[in-house]
């Protein structure tokens, strides 16, 4: 996601320089370096094509949990990596859009086991409710990012509309128990996944020496 933020860096490390104590030279570790998309971005797939699958029906409607041994394992452990990746070399935009999908998916998770086992107090009448005010609580953080990445090239803000109009349609699908809303949602799920694929396509060809795609004109200059 080098794209993100212009501190970016190439791929791979500088060499090791050295300095001088007490008249011996003693190597000194390059600045971190390197693409944290190449972690981030695979690992928001996966876990966006389980959680789309699981909504458009691929598995029965009680296994709603399907999903989370791949959002749990990867997507979420794989999103935090990338977020202190992006941090310690000094790409806040990007560490700042992975660490707000880390939260989502981890919270996600969470939720579900918690509405399966029971947790935090929840009764089967209030599920319905919890489910809401996670949706509500996490369309509000992605819209709010999708307005100020507007400077973004037009794939990354594709991908974050998706991800508001996924949420308002599970949202919708949620309040009124309607299955065509929440697969419908689904199916957006799916094609933020889709959109996925192709800036991560761009950014591995670049990684292993080949050329970029053609990521669109930002909205905002």
């Amino acid at each position: 996601m080098t794209d993100l933020d212009a501190s970016a860096s190439n791929s791979g490390t500088a060499p090791a320089k050295e300095t001088e104590i007490a008249g011996d030279p003693v190597p000194v570790l390059a600045p971190l370096a390197g693409d944290p998309s190449m972690l981030g971005l695979p690992v928001f797939i996966v876990g966006s094509v389980a959680l789309g699958l699981v909504l458009v029906g691929v598995v029965p409607a009680t296994a709603v949990g399907a999903s989370l041994p791949i959002i749990l394992a990867a997507t979420s452990i794989g999103l935090f990596i990338a977020t202190i990746w992006s941090a310690a070399i000094g790409q806040s935009a990007v560490a700042s859009i992975f660490g707000i999908f880390a939260g989502f998916w981890l919270s996600y998770a969470v939720l579900v086991l918690g509405l399966i086992r029971g947790w935090f107090g929840i009764t089967a009448l209030a599920a319905a409710s919890t489910q809401e005010l996670f949706l509500i609580s996490w369309l509000v953080i992605v819209v709010v990012l999708t307005l100020v990445t507007l400077r973004l090239p037009l794939a990354f803000t594709l991908i974050f509309a998706l991800v508001d109009l996924a949420l308002l349609l599970v949202l919708l699908g949620t309040e009124e128990a309607s299955t065509g809303l929440l697969k419908t949602g689904g199916y957006v799920v799916l094609a933020f996944a889709a959109v996925g694929v192709y800036v991560f396509y761009g950014a591995a060809s670049l990684a292993t020496g080949g050329q970029g795609v053609p990521l669109g004109k930002p909205i905002q200059s």
